[in-house]
């Protein structure tokens, strides 16, 4: 083979692979779009009137993530199964966002930490790498990391909103989950900066909890027991 016949074969190679990319670009687009509609949805619980709305606003994001699997399963034939990894940094970033929505949909309507296999369901992909396009376990940290930064917020909401109660079981929650994070030896760099953002939650979210107590609005069980 000559050097003009080598590098027309590189050629071809490189205008196939760039082809792979737009491709996927496209897709994603969609993603991205369909993961601000249900952000935007969810951004709505902060609002005084919001709590309230708490259980029809989950049952909205619930149907939106339709449309996301109908998105990733386009997605999935872009691009051959074994080179997941190739083309990660593509939907990397859309789907640590995934999570946390899915994350925080989850928290909304039972409070708990959902687990990697349900966000893997709800998105409609794998858990497993030999199986295809799946869940990586940093993206999966990655989207609990942005949920703890979205409660935080939460708690500070949730007292304008007179609901005293909901702060505590949030500090509950992310100290557990700090907890839960501290057993990890994160060696990712961005996540493990992540992490560092984790501890400002829960700094934020203790001064909240602080501040009711001070204030008398944690007492509510005490009280109750003292008109005895």
């Amino acid at each position: 083979m000559s050097v003009t016949e080598m590098f027309s074969y590189i050629q071809g190679f490189l205008s196939a692979d760039q082809d792979i990319r737009e491709d996927i670009r496209k897709v994603v687009q969609g993603l991205e779009q369909t993961a601000r509609e249900i952000l935007t949805l969810l951004q709505s619980v902060h609002q005084t009137s919001g709590f309230k709305e708490i259980p029809s606003k989950c049952t909205k994001a619930r149907e939106l993530f339709c449309t996301v699997r109908t998105h990733i399963s386009d997605l999935k034939t872009k691009f051959p199964v074994e080179q997941y990894y190739r083309f990660h940094e593509h939907w990397r970033f859309v789907l640590q966002r995934l999570v946390f929505l899915a994350a925080f949909v989850v928290y909304l309507e039972s409070e708990v930490l959902v687990a990697r296999e349900e966000v893997a369901q709800i998105l409609g992909i794998e858990v497993v790498r030999e199986k295809g396009f799946h869940l990586d376990v940093e993206d999966y940290l990655a989207g609990v990391l942005n949920m703890a930064s979205e409660l935080s917020r939460l708690a500070v909401n949730s007292v304008t909103a007179g609901d005293y109660t909901r702060p505590l079981r949030i500090s509950n929650f992310i100290n557990e989950l700090d907890s839960g994070f501290r057993l990890l030896n994160l060696k990712n760099d961005p996540l493990r900066k992540r992490y560092d953002g984790l501890k400002y939650d829960v700094k934020k979210i203790e001064e909240v909890v602080y501040d009711l107590s001070i204030r008398g609005l944690t007492k509510e069980p005490q009280e109750a027991g003292g008109d005895k």
